[in-house]
């Protein structure tokens, strides 16, 4: 295997345990509206997989919800309608508005920030999209999905320090702002997202310095010792990888082992190609997270 697939076969993999890095399931804007189409979204106005009758349902449905809120500007059930079918349709544009409205009327509901950061993400303005993950962490820092968020947007941009330099910051202010409100801060998580951060530009001493400080702090979090157990055995390390893998598929959840049992598998098999060339700068996205027992988005 050459050097560059190994790099690639490592990101992918490594990214693939990141996935439990613990973060709540509300969903993906992408997913949402990609849910209604034939194909991934390529353009905000791609045409959504509906039937004639369908779109015709929604757009009345969408007229109707703007005209409660021209009498109702505040009305959340209205906005929360007009959202869904927005979405619905393939409209990210139009689920901006609302969306922006409910972030401001639900400081305390962060979804709808990491929701409306997507979407100003996905219609070409990230300086909107960063702002939007940057009030969430005005106010709550420790937030995992605004800090993976704009974490990746700075990594798309080519500005990989400054993801480090946020999340290093949020580490270091970690304890203050625990103190203040215990477990507000997910120390764990955050670093995992820093090594995720390493892992992307290829850096893999401080990728695995990470998964070592992690291990000896929490011996019982089966997740940096599955990271570091895949990066090994990419690394050609197979001997020193397998007790690791033991130790993580011991240490995972229930719920979780199967998923842990098929990444080891996997990573003894041949990898295939990847879809995308690593030759090129585009960084891989992050992963959407696994399913957390009964939380709603």
């Amino acid at each position: 295997m050459s050097q560059k697939r190994r790099v690639w076969v490592i990101v992918v993999l490594v990214l693939a345990v990141l996935a439990f890095v613990g973060i709540s399931t509300i969903p993906l804007l992408r997913s949402v509206v990609e849910s209604n189409q034939p194909s991934a979204v390529s353009t905000p106005n791609a045409q959504p997989s509906l039937s004639t009758e369908q779109q015709d349902q929604l757009e009345e449905q969408a007229k109707g919800y703007e005209l409660v809120l021209q009498r109702e500007p505040q009305n959340q059930t209205a906005l929360r309608g007009l959202l869904e079918a927005k979405l619905r349709l393939g409209d990210v544009e139009g689920a901006i508005a609302p969306l922006e409205t409910l972030a401001e009327l639900n400081p305390d509901q962060p979804e709808y920030g990491v929701l409306l950061a997507q979407a100003k993400e996905q219609t070409g303005d990230r300086e909107g999209a960063a702002q939007a993950y940057r009030q969430i962490l005005a106010s709550q820092p420790g937030d995992i999905n605004a800090l993976k968020g704009l974490a990746a947007l700075y990594i798309q941009q080519n500005r990989p320090e400054a993801a480090i330099g946020l999340l290093q910051e949020t580490i270091k202010n970690a304890g203050q702002q625990n103190q203040t409100q215990p477990g507000r801060v997910d120390v764990s998580s955050v670093k995992l997202l820093l090594g995720e951060v390493y892992l992307s530009q290829q850096r893999f001493t401080e990728t695995l310095t990470i998964y070592d400080e992690l291990i000896e702090e929490n011996p019982q979090d089966f997740r940096p010792v599955l990271a570091k157990a895949l990066i090994l055995r990419q690394q050609g390390k197979t001997e020193e990888a397998k007790p690791l893998f033991t130790t993580a598929v011991s240490l995972a959840p229930q719920e979780y082992k199967d998923q842990v049992k098929q990444l080891a598998t996997l990573s003894e098999q041949p990898t295939p190609a990847p879809t995308a060339s690593p030759d090129n700068n585009e960084t891989p996205d992050f992963p959407e997270p696994l399913p957390e027992g009964d939380e709603n988005p």
